[in-house]
């Protein structure tokens, strides 16, 4: 088909968008942040709601929050108080999505000289998502708790697009869900109202290309594999 040249710079920002766990510790500047969250704030939402509440932090805030956060983290009996503001995943797993999780897991611990077993190693991994992965911004996604499905749909596509107009100014992005556990602590560091919850944080940065883990490629199905066409 004969496309708008245009296409290929969208294709590319979203085809080269992967989660990032290690960064430079390049600063971003505050403008490039708000021209990024501008752009993706032309998400559509249901009725023009827009649902989305974001928190950017850099430097002693950013700092702060990741001390707060693995100071439960590191103790076993205060980390068991804490659990996920809401499901993220299937209480129970089935094939085939058990089967990539499992993939991209051992991938990356691979990748990190990290074998099976090597719990202390797996921990230490997990324990990176509370320091951004060394990104120098850190962002936390906040939504209404009044706020129901299709609120949610909306703000994915939302995060999706601060992805999409970061990689185009040439940063990397990783959401990270992770942060939902610790919900708590967050709400309290950003002082959040009780209506208000974490939706999930976000590292922002420049990625760390020498670092093994940046290595890491993540198949996808292709689209015979997903899609269906009727009447074609």
């Amino acid at each position: 088909m004969d496309y708008p040249h245009s296409y290929r710079f969208v294709d590319e920002a979203i085809s080269s968008r992967r989660s990032v766990r290690a960064f430079k510790p390049d600063p971003v500047p505050r403008a490039v942040v708000e021209d990024i969250l501008t752009v993706a704030s032309r998400a559509p939402s249901g009725t023009n709601i827009q649902p989305w509440k974001v928190h950017v932090m850099v430097g002693a805030s950013k700092t702060e929050l990741t001390r707060k956060i693995l100071e439960v983290f590191n103790d076993p009996d205060e980390a068991a108080k804490h659990t996920e503001d809401y499901p993220y995943y299937p209480e129970k797993f089935v094939s085939p999505y058990i089967d990539r999780r499992r993939k991209i897991g051992w991938d990356m611990y691979g990748l990190l000289g990290i074998g099976k077993g090597d719990t202390d190693k797996m921990r230490a991994q997990s324990a990176r998502n509370y320091m951004f992965f060394d990104a120098p911004v850190g962002i936390m996604f906040v939504i209404d708790r009044a706020m129901r499905q299709g609120s949610w749909l909306d703000y994915g596509m939302f995060i999706q697009n601060v992805m999409i107009a970061a990689r185009a100014r040439g940063l990397d992005t990783c959401p990270q869900q992770a942060f939902s556990r610790f919900h708590r602590v967050i709400e309290a560091h950003l002082q959040l109202p009780d209506e208000e919850m974490v939706v999930c944080g976000m590292a922002l940065g420049f990625a760390d290309n020498d670092a093994p883990v940046n290595r890491l490629t993540t198949e996808r199905e292709p689209v015979s594999g997903f899609a269906r066409f009727h009447g074609f």
